[in-house]
């Protein structure tokens, strides 16, 4: 009995498609498997955050985030100190618990924003405070971010950033100290950063309610949205990219306002003139006057006087009166 080995035929094992073809199918499969993996844990860590006690918070924001330099100049410590007792009257009306505790820090900056972070510390800058025009419109700004707490989004943002850390690290290595010091100091960033749309919804509607209780009305919310979007056509200020301001949130506080009744007449308390006198960071100007030989005496000679800066320019006919 005679055996034979037939010839095999030429690319039998081959297969016709792309060999890359399987493996950009595998890789992809890879990919979502991963993006739904961290999907899942992101919001595993959105809910288990908030069972963090606030107390615990205050411990990761001191060595996270620390706390803002303190200023010694008097002039800001007033106005901070008036800052911080708005902020307390405002926390007993939106009955914040007793064991959160709101901080306020008061920088002199240019920047157009407040923003409330990890352990009850709220952020009010200057650039941010000379635009209010009442202390009604200067609340509500304080009340949302008190709100920002209260709701605890910012330890949330907190669990939120942990896992794109997390996701990142796995992505680029671990190995890489560099990068995971750098990734780590600056993941207390993103508490500030990432709050939803929903997270401001929420502040908003609370924030609202504190300043019913408070003012007796809600006069002063409008009108802080009115501004910023009225800036954002001019020059979008900081407070517009953490603070996304739209159609919806307008309406919603002028729905809000309407079921409250606050078309009744209210007046808004003005900002004590005190605090806004050193928003600018320059706010004086030599002025020299020049007068004729004929017109001196001993008692009135050439001098230099120091005049406060006008934050509004004269129109004609106005008179200056220093």
């Amino acid at each position: 009995m005679s055996y034979q080995n037939p010839k095999i035929p030429e690319g039998i094992n081959v297969t016709d498609e792309h060999p890359l073809k399987d493996f950009f199918a595998m890789l992809l499969g890879v990919g979502l498997f991963a993006a739904l993996f961290f999907l899942i844990l992101s919001f595993i860590a959105e809910k288990l955050v908030v069972y963090i006690p606030f107390e615990t918070e205050v411990i990761l924001a001191e060595r996270m985030t620390g706390t803002p330099d303190e200023d010694s100049e008097p002039h800001q410590i007033r106005v901070e100190s008036y800052l911080q007792t708005l902020a307390d009257q405002l926390a007993i009306a939106q009955q914040l618990p007793e064991n959160m505790p709101i901080k306020i820090h008061y920088v002199k900056s240019e920047t157009v924003n407040a923003h409330a972070t990890l352990g009850g510390h709220i952020v009010i800058y200057s650039g941010l405070l000379e635009k209010m025009p009442d202390e009604n419109t200067l609340a509500m700004v304080l009340a949302h971010e008190i709100a920002h707490i209260k709701n605890r989004d910012p330890i949330i943002a907190l669990g939120r950033g942990l896992t794109v850390g997390l996701a990142m690290l796995s992505i680029f290595g671990a190995g890489d100290s560099g990068f995971s010091d750098q990734l780590v100091s600056h993941i207390g960033q993103l508490t500030i950063l990432s709050f939803s749309r929903e997270q401001e919804s929420l502040a908003d509607d609370l924030a609202l309610k504190t300043l019913t209780k408070h003012y007796g009305h809600t006069g002063g919310a409008e009108t802080l949205f009115t501004i910023f979007m009225d800036e954002e056509i001019i020059n979008m200020p900081a407070f517009l990219r953490t603070h996304p301001v739209n159609e919806s949130r307008l309406n919603n506080v002028k729905e809000f306002s309407r079921k409250q009744g606050a078309a009744q007449r209210y007046e808004n308390k003005l900002i004590p003139a005190w605090v806004l006198e050193d928003c600018d960071p320059v706010k004086e100007i030599s002025v020299t006057f020049i007068v004729p030989e004929h017109f001196r005496s001993n008692w009135f000679r050439v001098k230099t006087q120091r005049l406060p800066l006008l934050k509004q320019p004269l129109r004609n006919g106005q008179v200056f009166q220093g």
